[in-house]
């Protein structure tokens, strides 16, 4: 995915300022917050990050719970590309670095007008959305294996 980032955002069809720009972060800094309206897509550059989602454990209870770490060339925020909704996860900075937010529509478009590098772009999208549908599998695989060891579910089998 990098590389092909790295080929859009140094073509001149695609300027700084206007389509995307650079972003530096400072750890414990809020990057993007659930629930905030969404329409960039950003790759880390460097630095690591934390998304988290807010899970309600009873009435008025609530904890930011980590989902994963993003790391350098790791992209989120890609659900700006299809539409403007509601950030679905929270990203904090665990340590300082810097970023590239790319403006959605505007990546959206020109990936429209080339079509041969919006297909490598949405090819890998597409195995980094797969990587992460099976990791998140995986987890919850984990937690229900988790859950019936506490519940100790043998003894009611």
């Amino acid at each position: 995915m990098k590389d092909i980032l790295k080929d859009i955002l140094a073509d001149p069809h695609f300027p700084e300022d206007l389509a995307w720009k650079r972003r530096c972060f400072y750890k414990n800094e809020v990057i993007v917050e659930e629930g905030d309206e969404g329409g960039s897509l950003f790759i880390v550059e460097e630095g690591k990050l934390r998304v988290s989602g807010n899970i309600e454990l009873e009435e008025k209870k609530h904890i930011q719970a980590g989902i994963w770490e993003l790391k350098e060339n790791d992209v989120f925020g890609e659900i700006a590309l299809y539409t403007s909704q509601s950030r679905t996860a929270s990203v904090k900075a665990i340590t300082d670095g810097c970023l590239v937010e790319i403006n959605g529509k505007s990546l959206g478009a020109y990936l429209d007008e080339h079509p041969e590098s919006g297909y490598l772009f949405y090819k890998k999208l597409f195995e980094v959305i797969i990587e992460r549908l099976n990791r998140a599998n995986h987890r919850v695989s984990d937690l229900f294996a988790w859950g019936l060891k506490v519940h100790d579910i043998e003894k009611h089998l």
